[in-house]
């Protein structure tokens, strides 16, 4: 028998976020994702000063605020053609890769952790600890999160003056200027977070050691408590390796530019267990089951208006498309194009699932506090850290940076100094988009379909899973 279910709203996700499943004797046959909410800053923007969307752009969520300010900088600096000095594009990386740690941090214990203490799982024998560990608002590791997570953003308010919304993040650089006592503050704040990261997540292990390990046999040996070992028990009894997959075609941009032009982590595409060079010209957003009217296409092409009338239209997300194929982002990606072994070995094996997407999140929390000391070394409060420029410049811009949840696009075109047209494609955009033009689903629609939910669908933690398992934020999705 075949039931059409609706899921939603979500609990612990930024935004609205509605989820319809259609299950035929149990199991997922088709799902679609419906991202309720329209917040137009594409709109806002318009004919406004291009310095104004360092202001807006931020303002597009509070959680993901620095991601927004990058990206929205990156796209007025080539359009502008100013390049930041060296102090100042470190800094901004150690600002970003804050912001996607805590990110990443508040995933994993805040948001995902919590739905293992479903009253679904109390008869398994591992459910009296992650209950006593994980339950949301009394679960023993929480407090310690909190403070440290808390502690961890205090980074931003040194590097940005404040956070969410900082005003420092400048095409040109950054306007706070850190002296050597405070550069000697941000690696003593880096270290305390490496060591809360040992304590609890690996279980005493060096990051190090885990970070040289290479394959899944290596890092089930390595790490065996804390709560990546407590992750890992839990993956195997579910078997999340089966569970949420995807076409396994993943994306990046790069992230963490140096001053040479290079990339800390390389951008490129991963297809048929191979990776490649990205070709962001292939970007388009099809518009035929949103809820717009007008021409799709490339961001710098597309013009449209939203249309709630629209037919067969189930969502205000675009589905953005890669030379027409369905691809995902995210911390996975970001580590399989930089070449992470462990990863690369992960996605052969598994592809992309639930186990997988998380790993490549966790992964990337344990390396970056030892890449943030790095950049911390080579602040030079000596040098200018920001350079000026002429804000009425006409030409246009691209913007790509890696936010926690993957690629984020802003794309500026100005004249003589006013905003003429404004496109934002978020990470969440990609990963819940809707079906296209030739009816393929999105990589959260795809990841839905073969799960064994019974009869009690709508209550099933397995679809909690994998929904969380891309890390929505829905207040980035719709603009």
């Amino acid at each position: 028998m075949s039931r059409r279910i609706r899921i939603g709203p979500f609990n612990r996700v930024e935004g609205d976020l509605e989820v319809q499943l259609e299950v035929v004797d149990g199991v997922v046959k088709a799902g679609w994702v419906n991202s309720t909410l329209f917040r137009g800053f594409e709109w806002l923007l318009a004919g406004r000063a291009v310095t104004d969307a360092l202001v807006y752009a931020p303002r597009i969520c509070g959680i993901c605020s620095v991601s927004q300010s990058v990206a929205a900088a990156a796209s007025l600096a080539q359009a502008a053609a100013i390049t930041p000095p060296p102090s100042g594009q470190w800094a901004t990386n150690l600002m970003l890769a804050c912001e996607n740690a805590a990110d990443h941090l508040t995933h994993f214990y805040l948001f995902f952790m919590p739905d293992f203490v479903a009253e679904a799982y109390a008869d398994y024998d591992w459910y009296p600890e992650v209950a006593r560990r994980f339950t949301p608002m009394r679960g023993e590791v929480l407090p310690r999160v909190l403070q440290a997570r808390a502690q961890w953003l205090h980074i931003l308010g040194l590097l940005g003056g404040h956070w969410p919304h900082t005003l420092a993040i400048q095409p040109g650089g950054t306007t706070r200027v850190l002296q050597r006592s405070e550069i000697a503050r941000l690696q003593v704040m880096i270290g305390q977070f490496e060591h809360f990261l040992v304590e609890t997540l690996t279980g005493g292990v060096p990051l190090a050691a885990v970070l040289a390990v290479e394959t899944e046999a290596q890092l089930r040996k390595v790490v065996s408590g804390g709560d990546l070992g407590r992750f890992l028990l839990l993956c195997d009894a579910l078997d999340l390796w089966q569970v949420g997959r995807t076409p396994g075609r993943l994306f990046s941009y790069g992230n963490y530019p140096d001053p040479n032009g290079g990339r800390v982590f390389a951008s490129g595409i991963w297809r048929e267990g191979q990776v490649s060079q990205l070709n962001t010209q292939t970007i388009t957003e099809d518009i035929t089951h949103a809820r717009y009217r007008g021409e799709g296409g490339a961001p710098w092409q597309a013009q449209v208006q939203p249309d709630v009338h629209k037919q067969q239209a189930y969502t205000f997300c675009k589905a953005p498309r890669l030379d027409g194929e369905v691809f995902e982002c995210g911390a996975l990606a970001r580590q399989v194009m930089a070449g992470v072994p462990l990863m690369q070995a992960l996605m052969r094996r598994w592809g992309s699932v639930v186990a997988t997407r998380v790993l490549g999140r966790l992964w990337e929390l344990m390396r970056l506090p030892g890449l943030m000391r790095q950049w911390t070394d080579q602040l030079n409060p000596d040098e200018d850290w920001n350079r000026p420029y002429d804000s009425h410049f006409s030409g246009h811009g691209l913007g790509l940076v890696e936010a926690a949840r993957g690629g984020l696009l802003h794309w500026i075109e100005a004249e003589q100094g006013l905003i003429r047209h404004y496109e934002i494609i978020a990470p969440t955009t990609w990963n819940f988009s809707p079906r296209d033009a030739t009816g393929t689903p999105g990589p959260l629609e795809q990841a839905l379909v073969g799960l064994q939910v019974g009869e009690e669908a709508g209550q099933a933690p397995v679809v909690h899973h994998v929904v969380r398992s891309f890390d929505p934020c829905m207040v980035c999705t719709v603009h």
